[in-house]
């Protein structure tokens, strides 16, 4: 018999809420540890996210398994990655107000499942839906703050850090940050 996040899994990819269930390859609904102290998520599936229908598998996946891989942590075993978007953008367009609105639900049932202590914030787009609006990724990255009972924090893109590479170090101390407050929450491995 399923389980609650198989289900979940099932029905968003059954899912029509908005039309990127018509374009795209697959459902990229989320992997890793589903009792996972760390979630990480980004805006959208890419190319070969959408081809896969795995989070974060190109260089940007790669990328993010280096700063993971840095403060101890692995994906499938230590972190759960998921996106806002489960269905990729044509031609990786910015995610619409109404696609976010049709997805978040999805996310959001993710981490009551998952119920994780922080959640990673990759890129503007994340972090300006699930910290604030007003979230700057250039000004805010590596701040945490605390919604209800969960800690965010927000981060570069590893997919913009691959074009701005001087960046990378900004971004290897924001998840220094991250060991350092698994520490303080006592979650750490």
């Amino acid at each position: 018999m399923p389980g609650e996040m198989e289900r979940l899994r099932a029905a968003c990819a059954a899912c029509g809420r908005c039309g990127l269930g018509k374009t795209r390859t697959n459902n990229v609904f989320g992997m890793g540890d589903e009792h996972a102290r760390v979630l990480c998520v980004g805006e959208a599936p890419g190319e070969q996210e959408d081809l896969q229908g795995l989070p974060f598998v190109g260089p940007s996946g790669k990328l993010l398994d280096l700063y993971l891989g840095a403060i101890g942590l692995r994906r499938g075993e230590d972190v759960y990655i998921a996106n806002i978007l489960k269905c990729r953008p044509p031609h990786n367009r910015d995610p619409e107000p109404g696609e976010i609105e049709a997805c978040l639900p999805y996310l959001r049932a993710q981490t009551k499942l998952i119920s994780p202590k922080v959640i990673v914030c990759l890129g503007r787009f994340a972090a300006m839906t699930l910290i604030s609006p007003e979230f700057r990724v250039t000004r805010d990255h590596g701040v945490f703050f605390e919604k209800g009972g969960i800690w965010f924090m927000g981060t570069f893109h590893p997919s913009a850090l691959l074009r701005d590479p001087p960046k990378k170090a900004l971004a290897l101390d924001d998840f220094l940050g991250l060991e350092d407050k698994l520490k303080e929450l006592g979650a750490e491995k």
